[in-house]
């Protein structure tokens, strides 16, 4: 007898071959609203490229075989090694290829910095470890900019679009990847507790040589062919220093790998501890100015989580879309029955909300530095971080349970989802560090952030929710230092939200401001997802809005 017991009927794959861009009309609106149009057509064919079924599988390749660390050659010669599944490669060439690196920088063109986050959002939302050699490469142009012999060594390879993976001196490769060096085991982002050394060779001074002593508990990324890297000269000020891979004699500089970094995600990247054991470096900036140096490339890093973050609740939505349009359950599509489609439009506004954020942080970017703009960045960043990047952890554990048991296993994207997501509420500033930089940047500018609260009021109009939302930071900011520290997290949290009622006040359709502000300004909205009361929201347009059915 034969059993005939494995039937499959109602089971659906996770979403592929679809246009990650033009199924988001939420960011065609932002691409439009910043003057990105020049940039749209090769963005809209990086989407295509992206949503494809063979980028889903690269994706899962890269972070199911993943980097392996070679600290010696076959012949006991230490290499410091790291070597990437096929598909990594793949991947990094794909994000390189499309000059997004450098776009912010070597363009001049309006919409230049959304155009970048746009591109960054998609990638994102299929491969996340790709992004962080990325994002470090990138924050460190403006800084490297600014020496002249530095720059104008490496200026073509940073603006390169050709991916070179060969483990090379500086000076034969096409291209470069910069990576970072700043946590020790004993700091944390305590960067001021740093222990490791700089000795000058000869003079020493900005431009000057030096040799580097000590270790790094987290280093990103080791296959990088330069690091910045915070160390501390004689008198004990952290200073930044441009430590590449090989010495300018043609010798591996001594930057030697200690072990990689098992982590809970992020796993198609690499991240290490190392060892400089006098390790060659060059002075960036003045002397005693590292923490300056990480402040600012801070500022772009911690965007860019913004950004990665927001990429996760993206995919996560759409996928759960798709899912719920196919899958049955008592007799009805999930779509149709009244609980999910609290949870999914809490989804989708959700959604909303982070779109019309990164991007109007990404145009105070390329904006000038008035008080308006100068707040967006210096508050608003870590601000977005912190809830963004929080938001995610939750937010990607909710669109696994849609897939039921399906979205617990690693056979799809959905968990991968889940892992990546809580490294861009820890690295670059965790939620804590984010919170006191808002406190701190609010407390040395506070005229800025006034500024800031004022046009969020004139973006917000006569909303009487959104008013008692600014009335009541504005509030919270008379109280005294000791008491506003405390209350950090409580003005983060809501800073950041009304700063999105705001924007979809100004931008998106009245059924999407209005359902946001009436949910996220509710006093009874719950921190868990779907528990919103859909009854007066407009469900079915929130919905095809999100991900066209």
């Amino acid at each position: 007898m034969t059993w005939q017991t494995h039937q499959i009927h109602n089971q659906f794959d996770e979403l592929k071959d679809y246009n990650l861009l033009s199924t988001d009309a939420p960011l065609q609106e932002a691409l439009a609203r910043a003057g990105a149009q020049p940039f749209v057509e090769q963005l809209t064919q990086y989407g295509a490229t992206l949503g494809r079924a063979d980028t889903y599988t690269l994706a899962d390749q890269a972070n199911r075989y993943t980097p392996e660390f070679k600290p010696f050659d076959g012949r006991g010669r230490r290499v410091d090694q790291v070597e990437f599944h096929p598909s990594w490669h793949t991947l990094m060439a794909l994000y390189r290829e499309q000059g997004l690196i450098d776009l912010p920088f070597s363009d001049t063109r309006a919409g230049r910095w959304s155009a970048w986050a746009a591109g960054f959002f998609l990638h994102s939302q299929i491969e996340a470890g790709t992004m962080c050699p990325a994002t470090m490469t990138q924050a460190a142009i403006p800084v490297i900019e600014r020496e002249p012999a530095l720059w104008a060594a490496h200026k073509d390879q940073l603006y390169s679009r050709a991916y070179d993976a060969r483990d090379l001196p500086l000076a034969q490769k096409q291209s470069i990847w910069i990576g970072m060096g700043m946590t020790e085991k004993q700091g944390g982002s305590d960067v001021r507790a740093n222990t490791t050394q700089a000795t000058p060779v000869g003079a020493g001074g900005r431009g000057g040589e030096y040799t580097l002593r000590g270790h790094k508990w987290f280093f990103s990324a080791p296959m990088c062919d330069a690091h910045l890297v915070v160390a501390k000269t004689a008198d004990g000020a952290p200073t930044c220093f441009f430590v590449p891979r090989w010495r300018p004699d043609g010798s591996k500089n001594p930057v030697q790998v200690q072990r990689l970094k098992g982590k809970v995600g992020n796993r198609s990247n690499s991240s290490s501890e190392v060892e400089f054991q006098d390790a060659y470096g060059i002075m960036m900036g003045e002397e005693g100015r590292g923490i300056p140096t990480i402040i600012e490339m801070a500022s772009y890093t911690r965007l860019n989580c913004v950004v990665g973050s927001a990429a996760m609740v993206r995919q996560g939505l759409v996928q759960g879309l798709a899912y719920t349009r196919q899958r049955e359950a008592f007799g009805k599509r999930l779509v149709n029955q009244p609980l999910m489609r609290a949870v999914l439009t809490d989804l989708a506004l959700e959604n909303e909300a982070n779109v019309v954020l990164m991007m109007r942080l990404a145009q105070a970017y390329e904006r000038g530095d008035d008080p308006t703009e100068r707040a967006w960045k210096r508050v608003m960043t870590p601000a977005a971080k912190f809830w963004v990047c929080k938001r995610a952890v939750e937010l990607t554990g909710e669109t696994m349970e849609v897939f039921g048991g399906n979205g617990y296993v690693d056979d799809g994207i959905m968990g991968r989802l889940f892992r990546e997501a809580p490294v861009n509420s820890i690295w670059e500033g965790s939620g804590n560090v984010m919170c006191l930089d808002v406190m701190r940047a609010i407390g040395r500018d506070p005229a800025s952030a006034m500024t800031l609260l004022e046009e969020l009021g004139t973006a917000g109009g006569d909303d009487p929710r959104i008013r008692a939302e600014l009335k009541g930071l504005q509030a919270m900011l008379a109280e005294p230092p000791e008491h506003l520290e405390a209350l950090g997290r409580r003005f983060t949290e809501r800073l950041a939200l009304v700063a999105q009622a705001c924007l979809l006040r100004q931008h998106a359709p009245a059924f999407v401001a209005d359902a946001f502000v009436q949910t996220r300004l509710d006093p009874y909205w719950g921190r868990i997802v779907g528990s919103l009361d859909i009854r007066h929201l407009a469900v079915d347009a929130i919905l095809s809005r999100a991900y066209p059915a």
